[in-house]
C-alpha cells in the first residue's frame, strides 16, 4: 500500500495533461477528514490517466477537461483510498476516512497473509522497495539496520560476501540462523533472491508468530514474499548501475627507516639491552641511508610500496536488469533477469551472478487456481590463491617484490605475497541452482480453500583450485634459479564437486468465518521435505606442467579421491486459528507437531505449540473519538519453538574409513580399514526455545506518527555440546542435551510520515538491546579469549585485568607475574586469587582470569529518512552499535607479527621504550617491542586490549530524479528515473585510525559509488 500511495504522489506531481471522450469545462471540490477540517495536500488522480491536482491549505482542489467517464483516485496518508465517478458533475466533495491502521498493510505470517491491524505476534516487516534501492549484490547486507530486533553484522564487502542475521541476538550455542522462506518454501540463502524481485519482507520474532514453523523457527523466520503480475498491462522496466568501490580505510604502517630501526630495538630488547648492541641487526649506516643507498642500487635496498603493488585504488562495479510483467486473459506473468559483476580492489578476483525468476499465476475458473514459479541463479566466483590483504599491510618496504627489472624477487625469505597473487594461481567456485513451485489453489465452497504445493530445488556446486609452482631468481642472473617462493614450491590441482536436491510438499486448508462479531479464520495443514547431498573430492600434486589445471596429466602416484553423501527427512503437521471479535479482541493460537530424521524414532516427534492475544483499546467506546491516538494495541504471547540443526546422524555410532599399510608376506601392502569414531547417545533431541512477548502498537495523528515496542524473555534448554569423555575410550565427544540459555531483550520502532504540499517525508528509527545469560552447561565452552559458561554471557571476553606497564626492575621483582620473563614495558596484571581464593603472589591461568564484559553488540539502531518532490527523491539510511566491548586484536596492535613484519603506523611514537624519558613511559600506551613479551605475556587477552566498539555508520544515500511525463510520453516511455546512490560513507568510532569498526583484519570493507538509470515502457 505505501508503494502504491508512492506511485500515485508522483503521478500527480510529474503528470501532463490527457484527454480523452466528453471534456468538462472544470471540475472542484472539497477533501475534508471524518470530523469535517480541511485536507491540504491530498492527492487528485484521474485514474488510468495523467490528470492530477493537489489539495490546497483549504482542502481545495481543481481539474480541467476531465473525461464524463473518468473516475477520480483520493489518496491522502493515513487515510483510505477513495475512487469516485465523475458522471456529469461538476463538483466533487470528498470525506476521507481513516485507516483502522496505518495504510491497512497486509503482511505474510506463515502458510497466509493476515493485515496488520489483526497479528497478535511480533512481526517486522521492509518493503521490498527499500532493500532494492541499496543497491547492494546480497540482500542479507542490504537489510543491516533496516527491521528492529534483526541483528546483521559483517566483517567484509568483498565481492560475493554475505552477512550474519541474527532474530533477537543469539537463540543456542549452535546455529542461530533464523529460517528463510521464499514464497512459501524454505530455501537456504536469501542473498538467493534478487531484491528488485522482493514484495515485501517480514521477519516473525517471537514464538507466537514463528511457532507455525516449529521446529526449524527457535531462531525465527525470515519471510519472503516476490513481485507478482498485479494485472494484464504490459509493463516492461530495464535498469543499469554503473560504480566503483574504494575502501572506507586501510590501516597504516611505518615507513622503511622506522622499520629498520624499531626492528632493531626489538632485537636488542630481547637481546638484554646490552650497551653498543643497539645495531645488531641492520648496521647504523644502512639505517640512516637506506633511502638513498635504493637510489643507487634498489636490489639491495629495496623500498617497495606493497600496498600499492598489490591493491587497487578503485573497482569496477556493474548490473542490469529487464522486468517484464503482463497477461491475457486468466494468465498473468512477471519475469526478471539480472546480471551482476563485481570486482574486488585486488586483482583476479571477481563475482559474476545472473539471476532469472518467472512467477505465472493462472485463474482457470472462479473456483480454481494456480501459480507456477520458477527461479535460476548462476553464481561465479574468482578468487587467486592468496588473501593479498593482510600480507600487503605488513610487509616491510625493505624487501623485494620485483627486481628492478621486473622480474619475481626473493620477497622475504621466498615470502611475496605479489608473486603470489599473480602467479601463485586461481581458485574459481561455480554455483547453479534451479528452483522450481506449483502452487494449486482449489475453493469447493465459499471461504474454504485448499491448496497444494509442490517445489523442487536443484543445486551444484564446482570448485577448482589450482595452485601452481613459482620459482624466482638472483637479482644478478636472470638464468639462475635461487628457489621457489614460500608455499608454492610444487604444482597442485583440487577439485571438488557437490551435488544436492530438496523436495518439498504442501497441502493446506484454509477456512473463513464471519458472523455477528465473530471472525473466525482456521489452517490445517501438512509438509513434508526431504534433503539429499552428494560430494565428490579429487587432487593431485607434484604437475609437471603449471599451465594446465586439468586431472588428465596429474601423477598417478599423487592422486587422491574423496566422496560422501547424506540426507535429511522431516516431516509436519500443524493448525492455526485466529479469532477477532468486533476488531477489538484478537485472541492466535499455533501448533506444529514435527519429525526429524536427525533424531532416534523414538525421540525424533516433538509439538511446538503457542498462544497470543491482542486487545485493540483504540476501538473502545470510552476512547474519545478526537484524540491524537488513531489507533492503539497491546500484545501478549507465549510458545514453544524447536532447534533440529543437530548434525545429520548423531544418534547413530558412525564407521569411519581409512587406508593403512600392512606387512603381508614380507610385503608392505594398503589395505581398507574401519573403527567406530563417534560414541553416539540415542536420546538426544530437540533443542526447545520457550518464548514470552509483551508488545504495543500506536498509531497518532492519522497515523502520521507509528510507535511500536516488544519486550521479550526466550530460554533455550536442553541444548547440544559435546560431552566430555576419557581419551582411552577412543572416541570423539559425543552430543548431549544439557545446555540452557536465556535472552532477555527489547526492541522499538517509530516512523513519521506526513505531506505538506506537494512535499512527501519520513523518517523512521528503530533501536533494539538483547542480552543472552548462559545456565547450567554441565561444562565450559572456552574459544581463545571467549567463554561460555554458567553465569557468563554467550562467548563473553575472558581474561587478565591489567594494572597498566611495568615501568621499573623494582615493579617487576616486586610483583606478581605470568612469566618470569617480563621487564620493565610489559603489561602488568593484577593477582586475583589462588587454590586458597586468595591471592597467592602469582599470575596463572586458571586462578587469575575472570569475566571481562559481554563481546556481542547491545542497543543496536538504525533509521531511513526519505523526501520526494516534483520529480526529485531523496533518502539516507544509517545504523550503528551503541554499546560494544571490542578487542584490539594483535592483528591491529602487535609489532613484527611472525618476528619480522612491519609494524602499524599507530604504535609508532606511542610504545614504552628505553630511548623515551619515564614521563614519556608512564603516557605510554602500547607495551615494549619484544618477542619475548609478545608471545608470552603482553597479547595475551585482557582488559588492557578492550575497547568502546560503538559506532555510528552512514549507510547508504540515493538521489533520483523522474523525467516529467510530458517528456518522456513523447518518446513512448512511461518513467525514466536517474539516480546515484552511496553505500557507507563514513563511520565514526573509537576503532584505532585506518581501522573500519566491523571489519576483519584480513579484508575491507569498501564504499560503493553508483549512477542509475531506470526505463519503464
Amino acid at each position: 500500500m505505501i508503494k502504491r500511495i508512492y506511485i500515485m504522489l508522483l503521478i500527480c506531481l510529474l503528470a501532463a495533461s490527457s484527454v480523452f471522450g466528453q471534456q468538462l469545462s472544470q471540475l472542484s471540490g472539497k477533501v475534508v477528514d471524518g470530523l469535517g477540517d480541511p485536507l491540504p495536500g491530498v492527492a487528485v488522480v484521474v485514474k488510468g490517466g495523467t490528470k492530477h491536482a493537489i489539495t490546497n491549505e483549504q482542502g481545495v482542489y481543481t481539474l480541467s477537461e476531465v473525461s464524463a467517464d473518468a473516475t477520480l483516485v483520493f489518496t491522502y496518508l493515513g487515510m483510505k483510498n477513495q475512487e469516485v465517478k465523475v458522471g456529469n458533475r461538476s463538483a466533487i466533495d470528498v470525506v476521507l476516512e481513516s485507516e483502522s491502521f496505518a495504510l491497512g498493510e497486509v503482511v505474510a505470517i506463515g502458510y497466509g497473509v493476515a493485515k496488520k491491524k489483526d497479528i497478535t505476534g511480533a512481526i517486522a516487516t521492509l518493503d521490498g522497495e527499500v532493500a532494492s534501492k541499496r543497491n547492494t549484490t546480497q540482500l542479507a547486507q542490504a537489510l543491516q539496520g533496516t527491521l528492529p530486533g534483526v541483528m546483521i553484522t559483517r566483517s567484509n564487502s568483498e565481492p560475493g560476501a554475505s552477512a550474519t542475521v541474527r532474530v533477537r541476538g543469539v537463540t543456542t550455542i549452535g546455529d542461530s540462523d533464523p529460517l528463510v522462506i521464499v514464497d512459501g518454501v524454505p530455501v537456504s540463502s536469501m542473498n538467493d533472491v534478487n531484491a528488485a524481485d522482493i514484495e515485501d519482507i517480514s521477519v516473525l520474532k517471537d514464538a507466537a508468530s514463528a511457532s507455525i514453523y516449529g521446529a526449524r523457527a527457535a531462531a525465527g523466520v525470515v519471510l519472503i514474499t516476490t513481485k507478482r503480475a498485479k494485472s494484464n498491462k504490459t509493463n516492461l522496466e530495464y535498469r543499469a548501475t554503473f560504480g566503483f568501490d574504494r575502501p572506507t580505510a586501510f590501516p597504516k604502517t611505518v615507513g622503511p627507516q622506522r622499520y629498520l630501526e624499531m626492528i632493531n630495538e626489538f632485537t636488542w630488547n630481547d637481546a638484554g639491552n646490552k650497551p653498543g648492541e643497539e645495531y645488531s641487526l641492520y648496521p647504523k649506516e644502512d639505517v640512516e641511508n637506506w633511502l638513498a643507498y635504493n637510489k643507487e642500487n634498489p636490489n639491495q635496498y629495496p623500498v617497495t610500496d606493497w600496498m600499492g603493488l598489490v591493491v587497487n585504488d578503485y573497482a569496477p562495479r556493474s548490473s542490469h536488469s529487464l522486468t517484464f510483467s503482463g497477461g491475457s486473459g486468466k494468465i498473468k506473468s512477471l519475469a526478471s533477469l539480472n546480471y551482476e559483476n563485481v570486482d574486488a580492489l585486488y586483482d583476479h578476483k571477481s563475482f559474476e551472478r545472473v539471476m532469472a525468476r518467472i512467477n505465472n499465476s493462472i485463474e482457470f475458473s472462479d473456483q480454481l487456481k494456480a501459480n507456477v514459479d520458477f527461479s535460476y541463479n548462476y553464481n561465479l566466483k574468482k578468487e587467486p590463491v592468496v588473501n593479498p590483504i593482510w600480507d600487503a599491510q605488513r610487509y616491510p618496504a625493505v624487501f623485494a617484490a620485483q627486481w628492478s627489472d621486473g622480474r619475481i624477487a626473493e620477497g622475504q625469505n621466498g615470502g611475496n605475497v605479489y608473486a603470489a597473487l599473480h602467479h601463485g594461481g586461481f581458485e574459481n567456485t561455480f554455483i547453479n541452482k534451479i528452483n522450481g513451485r506449483v502452487s494449486l489453489e482449489y475453493e469447493p465452497i465459499e471461504n474454504l480453500t485448499f491448496t497444494g504445493v509442490v517445489s523442487p530445488h536443484f543445486y551444484t556446486t564446482k570448485g577448482k583450485l589450482f595452485r601452481k609452482q613459482i620459482p624466482y631468481y638472483t637479482a644478478e642472473d636472470p638464468t639462475l634459479q635461487a628457489g621457489y617462493i614460500s608455499g608454492y614450491t610444487a604444482t597442485s590441482l583440487y577439485e571438488a564437486r557437490k551435488d544436492g536436491k530438496t523436495f518439498t510438499k504442501q497441502l493446506l486448508a484454509n477456512y473463513t468465518k464471519s458472523f455477528s462479531d465473530h471472525s473466525f479464520n482456521m489452517l490445517a495443514g501438512y509438509e513434508d521435505f526431504y534433503s539429499f547431498d552428494e560430494v565428490l573430492n579429487a587432487q593431485a600434486e607434484n604437475y609437471t606442467l603449471s599451465n594446465f589445471p586439468y586431472l588428465d596429466l596429474g601423477p598417478l602416484d599423487y592422486m587422491k579421491n574423496t566422496g560422501s553423501a547424506w540426507e535429511t527427512a522431516y516431516r509436519s503437521y500443524f493448525g492455526r486459528l485466529l479469532y477477532d471479535y468486533k476488531g477489538k479482541y484478537l485472541l492466535q493460537a499455533n501448533i506444529r507437531y514435527d519429525g526429524s530424521s536427525r533424531l532416534h524414532p523414538d525421540y525424533r516427534w516433538g509439538a511446538f505449540p503457542s498462544v497470543s492475544a491482542g486487545w485493540v483499546i483504540s476501538e473502545e467506546s470510552f476512547m474519545p473519538e478526537n484524540s491524537v491516538l488513531s489507533f492503539l494495541k497491546l500484545r501478549g504471547s507465549w510458545g514453544q519453538l524447536g532447534n533440529e540443526r543437530i548434525g545429520n546422524y548423531p544418534y547413530q555410532a558412525s564407521i569411519g574409513y581409512s587406508n593403512a599399510l600392512f606387512y603381508r608376506g614380507g610385503t608392505i601392502v594398503s589395505a581398507t580399514t574401519a573403527a567406530q569414531y563417534a560414541y553416539a547417545i540415542q536420546d538426544i533431541t530437540w533443542e526447545t526455545t520457550e518464548t514470552v512477548d509483551l508488545g504495543f502498537d500506536a498509531y497518532f495523528f492519522n497515523n502520521r506518527l507509528m510507535l511500536t515496542g516488544d519486550y521479550y524473555n526466550k530460554r533455550t534448554k536442553d541444548m547440544l555440546l559435546e560431552l566430555e569423555i576419557p581419551d582411552y575410550m577412543g572416541f570423539e565427544n559425543p552430543q548431549q542435551n544439557t545446555g540452557v540459555m536465556s535472552t532477555k531483550g527489547w526492541d522499538a520502532q517509530i516512523t513519521w510520515r506526513d505531506n505538506i504540499g506537494e512535499l512527501g517525508y519520513s523518517a523512521s528509527f528503530n533501536l533494539s538491546d538483547s542480552k543472552s545469560k548462559m545456565g547450567d552447561l554441565g561444562g565450559i565452552v572456552l574459544d581463545g579469549a571467549q567463554v561460555t559458561r554458567e553465569g557468563s554471557e554467550f562467548n563473553e571476553w575472558y581474561g587478565y585485568i591489567s594494572d597498566g606497564l611495568y615501568q621499573s626492575e623494582e615493579e617487576v621483582e616486586n610483583s606478581p607475574k605470568l612469566y618470569n620473563s617480563v621487564k620493565p614495558g610489559d603489561v602488568r596484571y593484577v593477582d586475583i586469587s589462588g587454590p586458597d581464593g586468595e591471592p597467592d603472589g602469582k599470575i596463572t591461568p586458571d586462578y587469575d582470569r575472570v569475566l571481562l564484559s559481554g563481546s556481542l553488540p547491545r542497543y543496536l539502531y538504525g533509521g531511513n529518512v526519505s523526501a520526494n518532490y516534483k520529480g526529485f527523491d531523496l533518502s539516507l539510511a544509517f545504523q550503528g552499535v551503541g554499546k560494544q566491548k571490542s578487542r584490539l586484536t594483535e592483528q591491529m596492535v602487535k609489532p613484527f607479527f611472525s618476528a619480522w613484519t612491519n609494524p602499524p603506523a599507530i604504535i609508532d611514537g606511542n610504545y614504552w621504550s628505553h630511548y623515551n624519558t619515564s614521563e614519556e613511559n608512564l603516557s605510554a600506551r602500547y607495551p615494549r617491542l619484544s618477542y619475548t613479551g609478545s608471545e608470552n605475556n603482553n597479547y595475551v587477552m585482557s582488559d588492557y586490549w578492550l575497547i568502546n566498539g560503538a559506532y555510528f555508520r552512514l549507510k547508504n544515500v540515493v538521489l533520483g530524479y523522474t523525467l516529467p511525463t510530458a517528456f518522456t510520453s513523447r518518446v513512448k516511455m512511461e518513467q525514466v528515473r536517474i539516480f546515484a546512490s552511496a553505500t557507507d560513507l563514513f563511520s565514526v568510532s573509537d576503532y584505532p585510525k585506518g581501522w573500519d569498526p566491523e571489519v576483519s583484519y584480513n579484508t575491507y570493507i569498501s564504499q560503493t559509488f553508483n549512477l542509475g538509470l531506470s526505463v519503464k515502457f
